[in-house]
Formats: structure tokens, C-alpha cells, sequence
């Protein structure tokens, strides 16, 4: 420890903490392909089910009488096919991972990749709460992780919506 430098963290920053060495081992067993196919899958995933969703709700009227039920049937039924490609693709392409040698590596990106993914969480749960009253909590003032994450899901939350705003803006005009 540094002379003069000593941090009292609370209750809250260790579960932070916790959070990211979580992730960060979890990631470690399964490695970077793993992880980052996994979250590629998933996003694919909710891709799909949006976007095709309801032409294959159209076909399971035979089957579902209520429209909205229908939706969400073809929207579960795309995202978990999707899914199980994914996994599948996954296994393949992580088996010839190991089959190279390449696995320690891997495991080390992957714990880097579990790092910056627990830190994202982080910042997603710190922005969501901030929204609550919970701001004149005492585990909240006194924390000594919070008010940095807190700037990243500020910054965070002002990026997202400048590029939403721009996106709508640029989707309401007609092409000439």
C-alpha cells in the first residue's frame, strides 16, 4: 500500500469487484472464441427473431388462433434455432481452437473479453439505478467505484442517444 493512500471500499465495490472477476474467470474457462461467438450468436439471434418474425408467425396460424401469440412464437421459435446453430457453430469453430494449440491465448483474451464485459455490466446496473432514488442512499455516496462508473453510463447514455437521434433523422428523410 502507498504512504497516505488508503481507499475504504464499501459493501457496493465489492460487489463490483466481484462482478468483474466473475466474469473475468468465467471467461477464462471458456476463452475468447467462445465468448465472443456466444455473444455474436445472441445478437444474431435477436436480429433474426425481429426481423422474421412475423412472416413466420403468418404460417403458424393452422396452430395459434391469437395473433399476438403468434408473433411471439415465430420470434421464440426463430431466436431459439438461432441460438442452437450458434451453439453448434460455436462447438465446431472452438474445437479447432484447441486442436491448434491456440487455447492459452484464447483463454487470455477471453478473460480480458469477461473483464470488459463484467465492466459493462457494471455500467448498465450503475445507469439503470441512478434512474431510482438512490442517490441520497448512503452505500451510494459513499462508494468509491460508483462515481467513476457512473461517468462512463452518462457518457454512455449522451452517445446512444446522439446516434439514435441522428439515425431517425436520417431514416425520416426519402431517398431522392
Amino acid at each position: 500500500m502507498y504512504a497516505g493512500f488508503a481507499v475504504a471500499l464499501t459493501w457496493v465495490d465489492w460487489a463490483i469487484i466481484a462482478i468483474i472477476v466473475i466474469s473475468c474467470l468465467i471467461s477464462l474457462k471458456r476463452g475468447f472464441v467462445k465468448e465472443a461467438l456466444s455473444l455474436v450468436t445472441w445478437i444474431i439471434a435477436g436480429v433474426v427473431a425481429w426481423m422474421f418474425g412475423g412472416a413466420l408467425a403468418q404460417h403458424l396460424t393452422d396452430f395459434i388462433e391469437m395473433p399476438s401469440a403468434r408473433i411471439i412464437a415465430g420470434c421464440a421459435i426463430l431466436f431459439v434455432a438461432t441460438l442452437l446453430v450458434g451453439a453448434l457453430v460455436n462447438f465446431l469453430i472452438s474445437e479447432l481452437v484447441r486442436v491448434t494449440g491456440l487455447s492459452g491465448t484464447d483463454r487470455f483474451l477471453g478473460m480480458v473479453f469477461g473483464g470488459a464485459r463484467g465492466a459493462l455490466l457494471v455500467v448498465v446496473l450503475t445507469g439503470l439505478l441512478s434512474l431510482a432514488p438512490v442517490q441520497q442512499d448512503p452505500w451510494w455516496q459513499q462508494s468509491s467505484l460508483i462515481p467513476h462508473f457512473l461517468i462512463v453510463a452518462d457518457w454512455s447514455k449522451n452517445l446512444i442517444v446522439g446516434m439514435a437521434g441522428q439515425w431517425f433523422a436520417s431514416s425520416l428523410h426519402a431517398p431522392s
